[in-house]
């Protein structure tokens, strides 16, 4: 039964990569950085073709979790090299993905076990009804965002405070001292808004007598001493900038200078009243009832409450920034779906409290539909690319211009499959010649005036006349738009009964739009 639990947190996770293979461009920095050092090297002689010295971004991001990403990728596609499953670029990163959402999978499953151990059974097979059947968690799991290298050690230091005997009233401080060790660790190196996790955390520790502020300061700064040298050591080699500690430049941008609202801001209640109900869909209700019932839930919740709190005074909000708190909420909504599925079953409030969470569970599935089906659809710039790779991939001296939307759109370096630099497993007979040009601003034309570029995979909404004149269209990709209410359903039920119930499928009818297209300069 355990195993069985934890497959299916694993194959959850992997297939969301299978279905949805492309980028987008917030992860664009750790995708191309583990491209960098599968394909390059980490040799000094190479690092001037890594991406980054050309897309640098706003601020640096750290190499940590991709040089490590890299070297598990390195270790499976040795290994898959063996059998002979490698013929593309592109199969690397599916690859170095599915690596990482193993990862993550491998935090939810010590999590699963320890929910098992501190709450009985029960309430771990709720924790895994409840995961899998939610969207962001799973989804967003096998995505190179910083978030998501965060993620696996953030779960493992809630492993640890509550992987104890039930009877147990608390953890030992050597569990204690290794969470906050490793919460350190994820707030120096990969992601500085989990200090406003780890404060509130270590604050209700030294109330409850857990540990001792001798022995926090003495845990924190050894972590944090050794964790900046890591993050300082691996960054300023990559980065050819000595020092660099990517996370706190970043809080100097973000927070000091107020960088952070120029990509947006949201009132103050935006992660109570939006994202966290998005985030926790029917965990929402579930784990405020765990919460009343269990003091156990309440304490257990209380820093990741004051967490959000504090995060939400920043301007600047994403749901990303709080993915950390899903697991939290997952356990306490789990024992608050246990108590409800669990009440006497032979009387009517018995079988309603059974129903209503069935109904929850019901309800979870058609929002993940509905996400998953969405986000399949939302990544044009990777089908197109993907696309042109097959339609010419046995022509040569092929220069085909990326535009902006399709380069943040999926269309990753991993995607310029006939390109070097090749890995060495990849030993095929396609073409290793063509050029895949991302020149930002050029206009259709000054693409026309150069004569080297063959093909185009451009915006349609930059078509002109002009470029109709000089560029043949060969192919058209379309993405999502949004969701539309289709109420016309008394034709669907003319054809009968299962053609009509067929019809109730799409009440909720996919809005797609034309948004890329693949051109070919006209002779």
């Amino acid at each position: 039964m355990s195993a069985a639990l934890d497959l299916i947190l694993l194959l959850a996770g992997l297939s969301y990569v299978s279905l949805a293979p492309y980028t987008k461009v917030e992860e664009s920095f750790n995708l191309h950085a583990t491209h960098d050092v599968l394909m390059y090297g980490i040799g000094r002689e190479n690092l001037h073709k890594y991406d980054h010295f050309t897309f640098p971004g706003a601020v640096p991001r750290t190499f940590v979790g991709s040089v490590v990403l890299a070297w598990a990728t390195q270790v499976c596609v040795r290994m898959g090299s063996w059998l002979g499953i490698f013929s593309d670029k592109f199969d690397l990163q599916v690859i170095s993905r599915m690596v990482l959402a193993s990862a993550n999978a491998v935090g939810l499953c010590l999590l699963r076990r320890a929910v098992s151990r501190r709450f009985g059974r029960p309430t771990a097979v709720m924790f895994v009804l409840l995961t899998c059947t939610q969207f962001h968690l799973l989804f967003w799991m096998g995505r190179t965002l910083p978030n998501m290298f965060a993620l696996l050690p953030a779960n493992i230091a809630l492993y640890l405070l509550i992987d104890r005997a039930s009877n147990s009233t608390r953890p030992s401080k050597s569990s204690v001292h290794w969470a906050i060790a490793l919460l350190t660790f994820t707030t120096v190196v990969f992601r500085s808004e989990l200090l406003l996790l780890l404060g509130p955390f270590v604050l209700q520790a030294m109330i409850l007598r857990y540990t001792t502020l001798y022995d926090v300061v003495k845990v924190g700064l050894l972590s944090g001493i050794l964790s900046a040298a890591l993050t300082v050591v691996v960054d300023s080699y990559f980065w050819q900038q000595w020092p660099l500690w990517p996370e706190l430049y970043g809080i100097y941008f973000n927070v000091l200078q107020g960088k952070s609202s120029d990509w947006g801001t949201s009132p103050s209640h935006a992660y109570f009243t939006s994202f966290l109900p998005k985030l926790l869909l029917s965990s929402m209700p579930l784990s405020a009832l765990g919460c009343l019932l269990d003091s156990q839930i309440r304490s257990l919740l209380l820093p990741y409450l004051a967490f959000i709190g504090i995060i939400s005074g920043l301007a600047h909000k994403e749901w990303r920034f709080v993915i950390y708190v899903v697991p939290a909420f997952n356990i306490a909504a789990a024992r608050g779906a246990v108590w409800l599925t669990g009440r006497r079953k032979g009387t009517l409030m018995g079988r309603l409290s059974f129903l209503a969470v069935v109904a929850m569970l019901a309800a979870n599935c058609v929002a993940t539909f509905l996400f998953a089906r969405s986000s399949f659809a939302n990544y044009p710039g990777g089908t197109a690319l993907y696309a042109f790779n097959h339609l010419y991939e046995s022509e040569e001296n092929m220069h085909v211009h990326i535009s902006n939307l399709a380069a943040q759109t999926g269309a990753s370096l991993f995607l310029h499959s006939h390109a070097p630099p090749f890995h060495p497993v990849l030993n095929g007979t396609h073409p290793t010649n063509w050029v895949y040009d991302k020149t930002e601003n050029l206009s259709f034309d000054a693409l026309t005036r150069s004569p080297e570029i063959t093909h185009l995979i451009a915006e349609m909404a930059s078509i002109t006349p002009f470029a109709a004149s000089a560029w043949a269209p060969l192919a058209i990709v379309d993405g999502f738009d949004g969701w539309k209410l289709n109420l016309d359903l008394k034709s669907a039920f003319q054809g009968g009964l299962f053609e009509g119930l067929k019809g109730l499928m799409y009440v909720l009818e996919m809005v797609r739009s034309e948004k890329l297209v693949i051109l070919r300069r006209r002779a």
